[in-house]
């Protein structure tokens, strides 16, 4: 990210890339204290299948918004290839026979809500050129 060019060209462009930085930022630690949770004490009642795919998806979203944060046009692709098949596998959990603890009570569009911050990071990243 560069913040110093950011803020010679304007104020709009310091504004997107605080954005794109912060929520880019708040995800990656979010999912890398998953990931570390998942190797302290991951959940057996899931199933290894299911929570190694979801390693690798939080793995995949990791690198992906690193690469964000540099500046990689294709890493958005990359973002929403990985967020949204993140989301898949709650909803595979959901509706399959995958015991896992945060379906309990959930209604299904609400694991939607992840697609808020990509969303918002990718109009951040197009319309700041």
């Amino acid at each position: 990210m560069h913040i110093l060019s950011a803020a010679r060209e304007g104020p709009l462009r310091l504004f997107q890339s605080l954005v794109i930085l912060v929520l880019a930022g708040l995800l990656i630690f979010y999912h890398t204290t998953m990931l570390a949770d998942f190797s302290n004490s991951h959940d057996p009642a899931s199933g290894p299948l299911y929570n190694g795919i979801q390693g690798v998806l939080r793995a995949a979203i990791i690198v992906s918004l690193t690469l964000v944060l540099l500046g990689k046009r294709f890493a958005l692709w990359m973002m929403w290839l990985s967020i949204g098949s993140l989301i898949a596998t709650h909803y595979w959990a959901h509706f399959a026979p995958v015991t896992a603890d945060f379906t309990v009570g959930r209604h299904p569009l609400s694991y939607l809500k992840g697609l808020i911050f990509p969303s918002i990071i990718t109009t951040a990243f197009l319309y700041r050129r």
